[in-house]
């Protein structure tokens, strides 16, 4: 089963669980997001990816620069644990590690969360991957990709026990668009996934076809 496939079923099952006003501000927000055209603004094929060093969830740093000099990255936007479409995208990744990293490629994902919640998304789901905290939303502006949330939906997610105030280190209202990026070794973005609708991703078949597209690393 694709990872749009599992996304669709979570999405159709929960529908009747949201009260018609809550989903009414939901999608209204979704829609103002989306009509907005901030997407439209991020960084996309051929810009130069803006270099980052975030903390890790083991406690290490990660850098970019230092990713790329022994292959290309998938670097992946989420906006957090609370966030179940997140879950079941990183997931969907973290079955697909090996092949991306049979093609040399480093997979990071990274999210407004602290590091504390870091950890306890890759211990949950055991993941193998980079998970980086990107706390303030600084490295997700530089790509485009924060926004801040809508009073009425910040109040939505307040009423379902998020606390987003704590797990983003006291920057409740800013969130990333969920974007998946292919960087080459050169730092230039060869392939994105860039969408307002938080119940859609990147398919990681399709980020593997875009690294195959990249050919064999340079080291």
């Amino acid at each position: 089963m694709g990872l749009d496939t599992e996304l669709r079923a979570f999405y159709t099952s929960r529908q009747a669980d949201i009260p018609d006003r809550i989903r009414a501000i939901m999608e209204r927000a979704g829609r103002e997001l989306a009509e907005s055209g901030q997407a439209d603004q991020a960084l996309s094929v051929g810009h130069t990816a803006p270099d980052f060093s975030l903390p890790s969830a083991d406690g290490g740093t990660v850098r970019l620069a230092d990713l790329l000099e022994a292959g290309p990255v998938v670097l992946t936007f989420y906006r957090g644990a609370w966030c179940p479409y997140c879950n079941l995208a990183l997931r969907s990744l973290q079955q697909h590690l090996d092949a991306m990293t049979e093609r040399g490629a480093r997979l990071v994902a990274v999210s407004p969360q602290i590091a504390d919640e870091a950890l306890s998304v890759v211990q949950k789901h055991a993941l193998t991957f980079d998970v980086l905290s990107d706390v303030g939303s600084g490295t997700a502006k530089q790509y485009g990709l924060a926004f801040d949330l809508t009073d009425e939906l910040a109040s939505v997610y307040d009423g379902f026990g998020m606390d987003l105030h704590r797990v983003n280190g006291g920057h409740a209202r800013t969130l990333p668009i969920p974007a998946t990026y292919v960087i080459d070794q050169d730092g230039i973005i060869r392939w994105t996934f860039v969408d307002t609708d938080y119940t859609t991703r990147a398919e990681p078949t399709d980020v593997i076809a875009a690294l195959d597209a990249l050919g064999t690393p340079t080291s």
